[in-house]
């Protein structure tokens, strides 16, 4: 054995911060490896904290990525970071979708505000100019 031969893990296991980023969880092993020291990720319910940890097939991932949770069922270690349909291939979804969106609660839509309060648009800007331009 080389120096530079990988360290040997038992069968089937492997880093939980490569595997993260091996299944295009996180987009760099430096953000798997925060993630994880930062307590949001948890391995079949109990919290881990050192990205040296191993997950193996049949482990449940619950991982806290910006506002979603997700829920990933480890089917198979990683032997690379390839395209997404290969990453796929490593973990089963188990994320209950979200529930679904009332249609009278309007989000998206901009807030309006009353005439002549706040700062002028443009459209008001400009028809002070004209009154202004007729002095």
């Amino acid at each position: 054995m080389s120096d530079n031969d990988p360290p040997t893990t038992p069968a089937g296991n492997q880093r939980i911060d490569k595997w993260l980023w091996f299944a295009r969880v996180i987009k760099s092993r430096t953000q798997a490896s925060e993630l994880v020291s930062a307590g949001k990720v948890r391995l079949n319910r109990t919290r881990v904290e050192k990205p040296s940890h191993t997950v193996k097939p049949g482990d449940i991932l619950t991982i806290a990525v910006g506002s979603r949770i997700r829920i990933l069922e480890v089917r198979a270690p990683g032997d690379r970071r390839g395209p997404a349909s290969e990453a796929q291939q490593l973990f089963a979804d188990l994320t209950p979708p979200p529930p679904p969106r009332d249609p009278s609660t309007r989000d998206n839509e901009p807030t309006g505000r009353d005439a002549g309060s706040g700062r002028p648009t443009k459209r008001d800007r400009r028809l002070t100019d004209k009154l202004q331009e007729g002095d």
